[in-house]
């Protein structure tokens, strides 16, 4: 199988929305591997000059000509097509490595956004130190916070009836998730809706807590190496996920409850499908074994993700 590279670039990134109407920058097979470098912040955002962290020069030239459009903050690296992979089948997503791309990441605090919308009415912006050698991040009040870096995004295009789409909420075809659990050695599983299916990343966090309350993970830069295999032996409506332990259900909405809704109904298909036990069964062995949990809460559309380890999915004996 053979193995590409995207770097993000002025030419290669798409700020601030996902669109059907994207121009692949790379084609490649299913079985291939893609490393992908992604950016991440604003000016505003940024370290400046005499900061002493190094600002890559990819950034301030996206900064310089890139034009972020329907209100997304994301840059987002791609897209790439995968050659035979057609609306109504699935795309396997590997991941295989992340790396950190920066020597600093930013949190932040903006008025009227986040799970506490008013009660912060200053905007605040901090930069913090990344440790490559120890993996962590160094806040200024002392404490280290243990660097398990992820993709906030990993997408494929919308369908093109939906039109370009703010990068802010994530959605059917995957978008602004914030799962912490996708690191290296996670895949995720995402619905195809144009051929191609035209899979873009970005949104690089090098640490979050689930909730990602306040609107920001620790935001970096960060390079992913992925695996894609188109499936079309499988169906899906949301995208799941799973990890070497576990397999996992995904709910969007901007209701809470009915993200829980749209996760568990899919993690009671899932549990049929794979053990041949009845929808009561698998409803029941949810109440006892799986976890719900808030993947984040100040994005638009919520989400939870529904967790189940492996060993419950053996088939009825």
């Amino acid at each position: 199988m053979a193995e590409h590279r995207l770097d993000a670039a002025p030419d290669t990134v798409h700020w601030g929305y996902l669109d059907a109407t994207l121009k692949p920058h790379i084609i490649v097979d299913s079985g291939d591997s893609v490393t992908i470098s992604t950016v991440s912040g604003g000016p505003q955002l940024t370290p400046t000059p005499d900061s002493g962290f190094h600002v890559p020069d990819a950034l301030r030239a996206i900064h310089a000509t890139v034009q972020p459009k329907l209100g997304g903050s994301h840059i987002l690296t791609g897209p790439v097509a995968i050659r035979g992979a057609k609306a109504g089948q699935v795309l396997e997503v590997r991941i295989k490595s992340i790396e950190l791309n920066y020597d600093w990441g930013y949190n932040a605090i903006r008025p009227q956004t986040g799970a506490l919308p008013h009660d912060f009415p200053e905007f605040r912006v901090i930069h913090i130190p990344l440790d490559r050698e120890r993996m962590v991040g160094r806040m200024s009040w002392g404490a280290e916070i243990p660097l398990k870096p992820f993709f906030g995004i990993m997408a494929v295009a919308p369908p093109k009836a939906w039109g370009p789409l703010s990068s802010q909420p994530p959605r059917k075809n995957g978008g602004n998730i914030d799962n912490k659990e996708l690191v290296a050695g996670a895949t995720i599983y995402l619905p195809i809706h144009v051929d191609g299916a035209l899979f873009s990343c970005g949104d690089g966090h090098g640490a979050q807590g689930d909730g990602e309350v306040c609107i920001n993970a620790i935001e970096t830069g960060l390079i992913g190496t992925f695996e894609f295999h188109v499936r079309d032996d499988m169906t899906l409506e949301w995208p799941m996920a799973e990890t070497p332990t576990h397999v996992m259900t995904m709910g969007f909405d901007p209701d809470l409850d009915d993200c829980v809704v749209i996760a568990l109904r899919d993690m009671i298909k899932l549990i049929s499908a794979r053990t041949g036990i009845s929808r009561e069964d698998a409803y029941m062995l949810c109440s006892l074994a799986a976890d719900l949990r808030v993947t984040q809460v100040v994005n638009g559309s919520k989400g939870i993700h529904v967790m189940l380890e492996k060993k419950y999915l053996r088939p009825r004996q």
